[in-house]
């Protein structure tokens, strides 16, 4: 899985973060939390949590978890993951966060089946500076590092939300694209923004007008993969830091 892969990614943190991350890997004993739900409370995750995470000493694990839908997010799922990710902002005992999702794909976008199922129509902050985004965090401006452990689809608003992230660590079956097109549904979480400061304009275009899917190859050549790792969900995370650097 991606996520095991992230420990090749400390040389590249922000000078400010790295030592203290590389000093607590040396130290820490690397007890982990109790997976717990982003809703208010942290309580301990069940049967129906739709986004949960771990910590593990200064760096904190945050996974969507809808798998049957391949990660999709709804009114909820966005909800909690902004809870989240401006937790971990806020939290001086945390250094990094990595997002994935679990089952096997990152996020597929929207839930657009439960969208159109929905009595109350979805209210949208015009104003892309103020308030979040139908996917949750995607207009978050986080002052820490974030990581995206992408495997299977992060497409559409997916894709947006691994967008959010500093560095992109990419499967080698993943599917990455903007395919908000082929469904008629608006990019309005930051892809228009960060897709053409990260692959320039005219590459962005030609994922945005086409919509047509990217290869994990092909996104580390554009720059939107940092790492191309091998497939795998044998391991988690759980002794990437453990007695070496992050």
């Amino acid at each position: 899985m991606a996520l095991k892969h992230v420990r090749t990614l400390g040389p590249v943190f922000s000078a400010n973060y790295q030592g203290r991350i590389l000093s607590q890997c040396r130290s820490t004993t690397w007890t982990t939390t109790k997976l717990r739900s982003s809703s208010a409370g942290g309580e301990e995750a069940g049967t129906g949590q739709t986004v949960v995470s771990e910590r593990r000493g200064s760096v904190l694990t945050v996974a969507i978890r809808r798998p049957e839908v391949r990660n999709a997010v709804n009114r909820e799922t966005a909800r909690r993951l902004l809870e989240e990710l401006q937790a971990f902002d806020s939290d001086p005992d945390l250094n990094v966060a990595v997002l994935h999702g679990e089952g096997g794909n990152f996020c597929a976008g929207y839930d657009l089946k439960t969208l159109a199922n929905q009595k109350a129509p979805l209210k949208l902050e015009q104003d892309v500076t103020k308030g979040p985004g139908p996917m949750g965090p995607s207009r978050l401006q986080l002052s820490k590092p974030l990581i995206a452990a992408v495997s299977g689809f992060a497409v559409a608003g997916g894709l947006e939300l691994a967008l959010l992230a500093d560095l992109r660590v990419v499967e080698e079956s993943a599917v990455m694209g903007i395919f908000c097109r082929r469904f008629g549904v608006p990019l309005i979480d930051g892809g228009t923004v960060r897709l053409p400061r990260l692959i320039g304009l005219s590459r962005a275009l030609d994922l945005i007008l086409t919509g047509r899917p990217v290869g994990a190859q092909e996104a580390l050549a554009f720059g939107l993969a940092n790492r191309v790792v091998p497939d795998g969900q044998d391991h988690f995370l759980h002794h990437s830091c453990k007695n070496r650097p992050c």
